[in-house]
């Protein structure tokens, strides 16, 4: 059977440079779930679909190719064949993510594949309904959250590498629409599970963080024999 570990939280969060790091260290794949939602909401951008209308967005999944491929331990997303794990990650596509992941279709699109990863591997897997939708069953889960304006920066540190005219102000107002668009949607919205670990890293340096999560993990599994 495998080991799973659910990393759930909003946009920000550093849930995927946690689930990374926890994985490396513990020799499991990662999964970047809300890269798989990005890549559809970069598909719908590229072929002119409003990727907030369901009913736009849903004719597109057909014949639609979204694989996730583990080179030298890095996962690289794969759209209809190419490569587009740098792509996906604008704002944009950001936005975009958080609107088409609202639709039954697509969450369905891409469930098996989440879950078939996740029966076949150890694997640290993150998003916003992993532990309460994807993978219920997961041995261990952490909802990982800060404040608004902690998961901002860090975001806005992160962009404004590649885009010295990103404004913060426009960060912020970015990742709070998405928290709203993830925490009120009707199909499985952003909240804790029940039984998750609620980890607050407001404040936190990098190295602090990882180590926090890592800790539990390791801790949370010598509890369970594992």
């Amino acid at each position: 059977m495998s080991i799973n570990i659910a990393i759930d939280g909003p946009s920000g969060a550093g849930k995927s440079t946690m689930a990374k790091a926890a994985a490396k260290e513990l020799g499991f794949i990662y999964v970047d779930t809300g890269a798989l939602y990005r890549t559809i909401g970069l598909f719908a951008l590229r072929s002119g679909a409003a990727p907030a209308e369901e009913a736009a967005v849903t004719p597109l999944l057909e014949g639609l190719s979204v694989e996730l491929k583990y080179s030298g331990g890095e996962q690289r997303v794969l759209l209809n064949g190419e490569d587009v794990s740098e792509t996906i990650r604008t704002p944009e596509a950001s936005m975009a993510a958080s609107q088409v992941s609202a639709h039954g279709p697509v969450r369905a699109f891409l469930f098996d594949l989440q879950r078939r990863i996740a029966a076949e591997n150890d694997c640290v897997m993150d998003g916003r309904d992993i532990g309460t939708v994807v993978l219920p069953q997961a041995q261990i889960k952490i909802f990982l959250t800060a404040t608004d304006e902690d998961r901002a920066r860090r975001r806005y540190e992160e962009l404004l590498e590649k885009d010295p005219t990103v404004r913060f102000e426009d960060v912020l107002a970015d990742l709070r629409e998405r928290d709203h668009n993830d925490s009120t949607r009707a199909l499985a919205p952003l909240k804790p599970a029940e039984d998750s670990i609620r980890v607050d890293t407001t404040g936190f340096p990098l190295v602090k963080s990882i180590k926090t999560i890592t800790s539990i993990i390791r801790e949370e599994l010598k509890h369970a024999g594992i």
